[in-house]
């Protein structure tokens, strides 16, 4: 099995070389600067490990550099401004494609630009496969089957501690500042659209007896849930305390003096809790609960599986949906070896057992 990484020098990217080296599967690095890649390489203990030189302004070089490989997991966050033309060298290449984009409008661009593409080509593309994209929707896809009909989903990402974000999710989020301000898509009968405020002002986490403010921002499963889900709306939400946080105005020059990431020790004492919460029009409420720790050790976690899913298991062509492309519970019971709890509860059950 090959699989190359690209941006393969950043914050992102040296976790998931760490976590395919722990798993024996001996990656090729792929970025812009040569010397950048042969230090990440050097930190993460892949000295001898491939490595190329392409930029996304050069499709050709990038097409060569990916050319040989099984699956390409691309990195090179921000991804609005460049994930296009990785996606587009990857296909072209004939190669699998996952990212670890977190960028609402950009994943939704992938969709709507390369489902053709990839499917005349026989690969498989799965962008957002992160630490919350991916468990959220295959829950979503478990709460479909239990519920006939259901009138909305609401996700919700409740963060606490981890020490900040890195450099690069900071890049992400000055290119996707304008969607942040304005809260993002939400899905509607039948299309996506943006000015739509949300149904709820907080949220009652499991186990909690006070609710928590809440406020709407554009997070990736809005844009997955519905290509699998049968649903009249989706939105999505974050505590209202940690979208203050994202919407703080940054510059170029803040984010280039700050550390590169947060440190093993505030990645490992970071919690994270995910939601998706959906109603029937019976009445009927279905709650599905995802809780971790270290969002950026979950998303090289994720991204590592998702990947080799694709080669060993396969998966139809086209752009593709975490659930579409894999089976949800054999997947959450996979992200259970590494820490991660998920439960599915009817609305009059306070505890329950992981469905599987």
């Amino acid at each position: 099995m090959k699989i190359a990484v690209y941006g393969a020098s950043g914050f992102q990217a040296k976790l998931v070389l760490a976590e395919l080296a722990r798993r024996d599967i001996r990656p090729g690095l792929v970025g812009r600067n040569a010397e950048r890649l042969h230090a990440a390489a050097v930190q993460v203990g892949l000295v001898d490990a491939e490595r190329r030189v392409a930029d996304t302004g050069d499709h050709d070089a990038l097409v060569d550099a990916f050319c040989g490989y099984d699956v390409v997991i691309n990195c090179a966050g921000p991804f609005t401004p460049s994930g296009h033309a990785v996606v587009r060298a990857v296909i072209a290449a004939g190669c699998h494609y996952v990212d670890t984009a977190g960028e609402q409008s950009y994943i939704k661009s992938v969709f709507d630009t390369f489902t053709d593409e990839a499917r005349r080509a026989g690969v498989t593309v799965v962008p957002a496969t992160n630490d919350a994209c991916v468990p959220g929707d295959l829950i979503a896809r478990l709460i479909a089957e239990r519920i006939p009909r259901i009138d909305e989903m609401a996700v919700a990402h409740f963060i606490v501690g981890g020490g900040g974000p890195s450099r690069g999710s900071l890049r992400s989020l000055i290119e996707t500042a304008d969607a942040i301000a304005a809260g993002g898509l939400t899905y509607d009968d039948g299309d996506w659209h943006t000015g739509i405020p949300a149904r709820r002002a907080a949220i009652t986490l499991p186990g909690e007896t006070q609710p928590t403010p809440v406020s709407a921002l554009p997070l990736s499963e809005v844009v997955t849930i519905p290509r699998h889900v049968t649903v009249r709306h989706v939105e999505s939400l974050v505590d209202a305390a940690l979208s203050a946080r994202l919407s703080t105005p940054l510059t170029a020059q803040m984010i280039d003096s700050l550390p590169e990431g947060p440190s093993d020790g505030a990645r490992a004492a970071q919690r994270f809790t995910y939601l998706v919460d959906a109603a029937g029009p019976d009445g009927e409420h279905v709650r599905g609960t995802i809780r971790g720790r270290d969002t950026y050790g979950t998303t090289a976690v994720i991204a590592v599986e998702a990947a080799r899913r694709l080669v060993a298991d396969g998966a139809s062509h086209g752009v593709l949906a975490p659930a579409q492309a894999y089976d949800p519970a054999s997947f959450l019971d996979f992200l259970g070896q590494h820490g991660i709890t998920w439960a599915i509860t009817d609305s009059d059950i306070s505890h329950s057992q992981p469905t599987s």
